[in-house]
Parts: C-alpha cells; sequence; structure tokens
C-alpha cells in the first residue's frame, strides 16, 4: 500500500457559472477558473488544519484549459491561494477527464520519495464559456484524433459504441438495455438531490420520469432527444464549471486519525487510444486491470467495498464500471441495478454524490472531486447521502473513451 493519507478535501459547488444575455448571446463569466482553482485550493488546505507554509508542493489536474478558457500554464495559479506559497514547485497534469486523479498519484509519488511531506492537489475546469459546438470540439481533442475526432466522432458517439458492443456481446434486447441505462441514471439524479454542491438537484429520478421525457411533443421532438443511439441527452453527464482539492500526507506524519483516510491502493492502466484496435468493445479491459492493481495493493476483494464513486461520464460506463470493479458479473451489471442493487440501502453503494449524471463533470476535476467525497463519507463528514457504513471505498475515474483507468482504495485508518 502507498504511504500516503488524505488530511483534508474541499470540492467547489459545481454548475454552469456563466450569465448568459438572450438578445445579445454575450456571455459573463459568473466564477472564473481562477476562482474556483483558489477557492477549491484555499478550502481543502483548511479543511486539513494547514497553514499555506507547510504545503511544498501542488499538483493541479486540468483537461483543456488553453481551449476552454485561453489559459494554459495553469499551475501556478496556485500561487494567488496565499503569498506563503510563491516559490513553492507547482505542476500541471493532463490524462483527459482522468486529469486530477493523474495529479493525485503524482503527489503520492513526490511523498513516498521524500520529497514532499503535504501536498496539495487541485482539479478544475471551466467549461462553459463556450458554445456546445466548441465545447464538444475540445472534448474531442482527448479521443484518438486521426480515427475518431477528425471523423466527427464525439464522446458520446465513442461510448455509444461501448453500448452497442454490451449489447451485442450479451444479446440484450434494445428495450432492455435502455431500462438498464435510465435506472443507472435515474438512481444518480436521486442521490444528487440531495448534494447541496450538485449541477443538477432536481431530475427525473426514477424510469417512468425518463420515460416521460421520451415522449413526443406536438411537433414530434421529446425532451430526452436521442443522442448517439442507443445514448439519450440523459444518458449523458454535464458540461460543468468546478473544482476539489485535496491535501494529502505521510501516514507516518498522521496526528489526527479520525480525519485521515489512507491511500490504500492504486491502479493505474491506460488502454489503446483509437477504439478500433482494442479487442473488444463490451468490458473496460484496461480498467479491470487497474481495478486488480488497485485491489492487490490495498490487500481487499469487491466484497469488501462500502461505497464506490465511478465514472458514469455516460450510464453505459456506469454499468461497465460496476462490472469492471466486480460488484456484478460481467454482463449481469444492467440487471443488477434493474433489481434495485447499488443503491443508498444496498451492501455496497455506488455514486451517492450523484456522480457526474447529477453532480456534474467539469472534466478536469471530476477525479479530485471523487476522492474528496469518498473522503468524507469515511471521515463521518458526508455532503449529501450518508453512506449505510463508510470503511473502505473506491474511486474508478476514467480519462477520455475508457483510455486512461484510475482506480484508488480508499480506507479509514
Amino acid at each position: 500500500m502507498s504511504k500516503a493519507s488524505i488530511i483534508g478535501a474541499y470540492n467547489t459547488a459545481f454548475g454552469a457559472f456563466i450569465k448568459k444575455d438572450k438578445a445579445t448571446g454575450l456571455v459573463t463569466d459568473t466564477k472564473t477558473y481562477y476562482d474556483l482553482l483558489i477557492e477549491a485550493g484555499r478550502g481543502a488546505i483548511a479543511d486539513a488544519g494547514l497553514e499555506a507554509k507547510d504545503i511544498d508542493a501542488i499538483y493541479v489536474g486540468s483537461c483543456s484549459p488553453g481551449s476552454f478558457i485561453n489559459q494554459e500554464h495553469v499551475a501556478p495559479i496556485a500561487a494567488e491561494i496565499h503569498a506563503d506559497l510563491r516559490f513553492k514547485p507547482m505542476t500541471r497534469c493532463e490524462c483527459a477527464c482522468a486529469s486530477s486523479s493523474v495529479a493525485l498519484y503524482d503527489a503520492v509519488y513526490a511523498i513516498e520519495a521524500g520529497r514532499a511531506r503535504h501536498v496539495l492537489v487541485i482539479g478544475v475546469e471551466k467549461m462553459n464559456l463556450l458554445p456546445t459546438p466548441q465545447m464538444t470540439h475540445v472534448l474531442a481533442c482527448s479521443s484518438h484524433w486521426p480515427s475518431e475526432g477528425s471523423r466527427g466522432m464525439s464522446f458520446p458517439m465513442l461510448f455509444a459504441e461501448y453500448a452497442k458492443g454490451y449489447q451485442a456481446h450479451y444479446k440484450i434486447p434494445a428495450e432492455e438495455l435502455e431500462k438498464m441505462l435510465w435506472t443507472a441514471g435515474a438512481l444518480c439524479y436521486k442521490n444528487g438531490a440531495e448534494n447541496p454542491l450538485a449541477h443538477v438537484q432536481n431530475g427525473p429520478a426514477t424510469v417512468e420520469a425518463i420515460m416521460k421525457l421520451n415522449e413526443l411533443d406536438a411537433k414530434g421532438k421529446c425532451k430526452n432527444m436521442m443522442i448517439a443511439a442507443p445514448l439519450r441527452l440523459h444518458d449523458c453527464s454535464l458540461v460543468t464549471d468546478g473544482a476539489a482539492a485535496l491535501v494529502i500526507t505521510q501516514t507516518a506524519n498522521v496526528t489526527n486519525k479520525a480525519r485521515a483516510v489512507e491511500i490504500a491502493g492504486i491502479g493505474h492502466s491506460a488502454e489503446r487510444l483509437p477504439e478500433n484496435v482494442r479487442p473488444n468493445m463490451h468490458e473496460l479491459m484496461a480498467g479491470k486491470d487497474a481495478v486488480a492493481k488497485a485491489f492487490k495493493e490495498a490487500n481487499i476483494t469487491a466484497a469488501d467495498i462500502d461505497l464506490a464513486e465511478v465514472h458514469d461520464c455516460f450510464t453505459i460506463n456506469q454499468i461497465l464500471s460496476t462490472e469492471a470493479l466486480g460488484l456484478s458479473v460481467d454482463g449481469r451489471g444492467g440487471y443488477d441495478y434493474l433489481d434495485g442493487r447499488f443503491t443508498r440501502d444496498d451492501q455496497v453503494a455506488i455514486n451517492l454524490s450523484g456522480g457526474l449524471k447529477s453532480k456534474g463533470h467539469p472534466v478536469g476535476a471530476t477525479g479530485a472531486s471523487m476522492h474528496a467525497l469518498i473522503y468524507k463519507q469515511l471521515i463521518g463528514e458526508p455532503i449529501g447521502v450518508k453512506a449505510k457504513k463508510a470503511d473502505i471505498g473506491v474511486a474508478f475515474n476514467v480519462g477520455g473513451s475508457a483510455v486512461t483507468n484510475c482506480v484508488t482504495v480508499l480506507k479509514k485508518l
């Protein structure tokens, strides 16, 4: 297991922090990238009971700030958190939607190398300043550009390939697959309704509510339109602005065990970037490899997990992630959701935060947010729905089309 523990965390509110003039189309930024990064960093340091001068290094996870807000070289923005952070080493990490999980892992390596005693990790993204077509293009740059992005393949289309592969391999009728996806999405909406930081707190929280949105109006349109068959609008995660931060230290240096959570195991596995060269499209092969690495290091099995935050960028990936973690038998994840599994009352609860579907998905911040909210559950300070039991939690964060796979096992000290 690693030699590092989380001793503080902070999650900003998630949302679309802009104001748009309907007449002119002018967009005003109401909470900037800089504001979000600074708020999260200050919050995490305070939550850890430290002062800025105690921080030895800072790692910032951010996916595409150069395209989203015209700002590269973002790590030094952290110097604005407090004057005492000036001259500290600051590094940006990028692995698409897994950017801040990778930032956390780099921070762990710095701790284990003995180069740092306390490290601040920040994940941040500001996505809503761009119109939808430009935002979609920016995200597509995290696909394999020659074979995917340049040919008009968006991320809904890329994950639709997994949905179609899963359906074909396990011979699932289309109507049944749809209900599986809607059930997974409704669970996240239900949980997110109780998360005060969530981007959407009033989403359709039952399968019936989602089905109602599929009904055509007089113009032949519906509110839950098809985006990339079989994925509809409510199978897709949100375009979100937000930040989250963590403070980690050497486990041997922890003074208040009641507010410390051990990073017990890490699994970081990369898949081949183009989908068309992968052996199959019905399972998260690299995800399973990351799970095996993390569970082995932490000396746990799936049966030991109390709660998990999984990367539901699309509802199909929620099901695939559940199977990759060993919480469902391959091909049975969707049926388990249909049977009412993985709620707050189950043996293992999934996405109590509301997940990317309801809490939101500021891509560079998602990994840090997953870890922050599991940390809060494990120390008995839950944000939103409280886990029935919270001794061991797992974060499963994905970058790209299931390319960068980061699995972290967190344990109470």
